[in-house]
């Protein structure tokens, strides 16, 4: 059986465009459990993927707690299901908050022309 791909803290570092203490950050969380060769970290296939996941889940919005607990549901022997349908929550949790983010924003931005339309009217006065 061929061994599974290994890598460095700089290695992973290099390849997600993160710094190494975004990763020991992480590893302090729970997410992340490298083995150790000596005083060296080496990280997994596993450990790689989960960096992967946690990345994404941040630039889609989800805090690290959450990210965390969808990856711990991870279970290919069941087909994922208690995972998926919990990233699917947090999917539809996620994607609420934005609508009503975009919601602010329209009205916010709605306010603005009006106050500036006002005050080029008022400039345009005698």
């Amino acid at each position: 059986m061929p061994k599974s791909k290994q890598y460095t803290i700089s290695e992973l570092a290099a390849e997600f465009d993160i710094t190494t203490r975004t990763i020991r950050f992480y590893e302090e969380k729970g997410l992340l459990a490298p083995a150790r060769k000596g005083t060296s970290r080496v990280y997994s296939g596993a450990d790689h993927t989960k960096l992967k996941l946690i990345l994404r889940g941040k630039r889609l919005g989800f805090s690290l707690e959450e990210s965390g607990e969808i990856i711990r549901l991870y279970d290919p022997a069941h087909g994922n299901k208690a995972q998926l349908k919990k990233l699917m929550k947090a999917i539809q949790v996620r994607r609420e908050q934005l609508e009503d983010q975009l919601e602010d924003l329209q009205l916010m931005m709605s306010e603005l022309d009006q106050v500036e339309q006002r005050a080029a009217e008022t400039l345009k006065k005698p």
